[in-house]
């Protein structure tokens, strides 16, 4: 009698548990469709599973958004640098070069508190004293076209022992700087290891004319920037002796030119 309730018992639980996974089964899949009827619904031309979705906008009620309905978003604007755009007719005053090109050069600065003269390297001054020698140089800044700077600007690695410091201070004391208008810089060298960057001067030239040494085509403002040779520290101030040369054929008609620009 015993065995006979036990057998009962245990097959009112597995009855009762079946119920309840299968019954649980269907009520959690009666909201949704299962994936076969959905499938075979969608290929007898019922309705489609992503028709089901809240629509918010048809297709047919869209319509493309004309300009008066963009809203712009201010943003910076990058104006273009007016020094990298200079021109002789935009960057240079005309006005004291009409009657005769003087040039003025800038006096030796005045010693440091320690006593010491401002540094300056010997192929500067030698620039310096050809200018001043010429019969183009002034002492009067009134008269003057074109400025020279007597800061030297040739060697502009800050590794070198003619690096000249404090640049932009110096260009600020000036009294005829004026963002460098009618001034011309001289430079060698510019940028320190590793990549010698061509552009980095350490200071900003303004509207000044760059006469400069191995300056790239992208660099160099044209028909304003001037392209010089590079020249040693042993360079002589004037020519010496007569040369050979029988004739000037420039430019040089050669299919290959080369340059090297050695520094240490």
């Amino acid at each position: 009698m015993q065995a006979k309730k036990r057998y009962i018992l245990v097959f009112v639980s597995c009855a009762f548990l079946a119920y309840c996974y299968f019954g649980g089964y269907r009520l959690k899949l009666a909201p949704h469709r299962p994936r076969r009827a959905q499938h075979e619904s969608a290929k007898d031309g019922g309705v489609q599973p992503y028709a089901q979705l809240p629509n918010f906008i048809g297709y047919e009620h869209r319509r493309p958004l004309s300009n008066e309905s963009i809203v712009a978003i201010p943003t910076a604007k990058r104006k273009p640098s007016v020094a990298a755009a200079c021109r002789m007719e935009t960057c240079f005053d005309f006005t004291k070069c009409y009657d005769q090109f003087l040039v003025y050069v800038y006096p030796p600065e005045p010693l440091n508190s320690l006593g010491a003269a401002p540094p300056s390297s010997a192929n500067y001054q030698k620039i310096l004293t050809a200018i001043q020698e010429s019969r183009y140089h002034t002492s009067d800044p009134a008269a003057a076209c074109l400025f020279v700077l007597g800061i030297d600007t040739l060697d502009r690695d800050s590794l070198s022992e003619d690096y000249v410091r404090n640049v932009p201070s110096r260009l600020a004391r000036l009294p005829h700087w004026n963002n460098g208008r009618n001034h011309i810089i001289f430079n060698l060298y510019s940028g320190t290891w590793p990549d010698y960057a061509e552009h980095s001067l350490g200071f900003d030239a303004g509207e000044a004319i760059l006469a400069k040494a191995s300056m790239s085509v992208l660099q160099m403002r044209h028909g304003f920037d001037v392209s010089i040779p590079l020249f040693h520290k042993q360079f002589p101030l004037r020519a010496g002796a007569t040369g050979s040369v029988q004739s000037n054929n420039f430019p040089a008609n050669k299919k290959y030119l080369l340059a090297f620009k050695g520094k240490r």
